[in-house]
């Protein structure tokens, strides 16, 4: 069954966004985090369901990246700069794309392009500060990294392929896997396979022995 409408998945897991762009809500006992972070233009979808949810917003401490491409992104900048306590994190070669002035610069121009496209308009996005620019930093995730919310966590395995810098995250409590296109993107009936990388990793990579 695929959920496309934003509401409660599972306890403490909500599907935020609209159906073409969404972003995952995973709550514990102490943080809360973010995975994947969508297209710009949500923004006010997504502030506007965590208002009717009831979803504590002081809670939100991580927003996790899975990989760097421009509709998955999105409501990173805003964000940080709105709850600046805010932990954001991705994988080293995604710290590489986000700090590279020419993919900066396509993030953004991609950004706008698609909301006049989608929307008939960039009028919402001209409400918030949502580009990016230089001011958002945060930690570097690998194979094996970890992220304690208290009563549950999140691991990190890195799934190159559809990008170089794509990984994923699981819910071991919730047996739920957050791939971000590194499987496959659904497409009406059908699930595409985009593999713009290699999906090689090296078993040293991935905390095991040299080939």
């Amino acid at each position: 069954m695929r959920i496309s409408n934003p509401g409660q998945i599972n306890d403490g897991l909500w599907l935020l966004g609209t159906k073409e762009s969404c972003v995952y809500l995973l709550e514990g006992s102490q943080s809360s985090a973010l995975i994947s972070a969508g297209m710009s233009y949500i923004i006010p979808d997504l502030l506007r369901q965590i208002d009717v949810f009831g979803i504590s917003a002081n809670k939100i401490e991580h927003i996790i990246i899975l990989h760097s491409h421009f509709d998955h992104v999105g409501v990173v900048p805003f964000l940080k700069r709105k709850w600046p306590h805010m932990t954001i994190y991705a994988s080293a070669r995604g710290w590489q794309v986000l700090n590279n002035p020419k993919a900066v610069a396509i993030i953004n121009d991609y950004t706008l392009k698609v909301c006049r496209r989608v929307r008939g308009s960039a009028d919402d996005l001209s409400l918030v500060d949502w580009q990016w620019r230089y001011d958002v930093q945060g930690e570097t995730l690998g194979q094996g990294s970890r992220i304690d919310l208290g009563n549950r966590h999140i691991e990190i395995h890195d799934t190159p392929g559809h990008s170089s810098c794509s990984i994923s995250a699981y819910v071991p409590q919730l047996k739920a896997l957050f791939p971000s296109d590194a499987a496959a993107i659904p497409y009406r009936d059908e699930y595409v396979i985009a593999a713009g990388s290699s999906f090689y990793c090296k078993k040293q990579d991935r905390g095991g022995p040299d080939d």
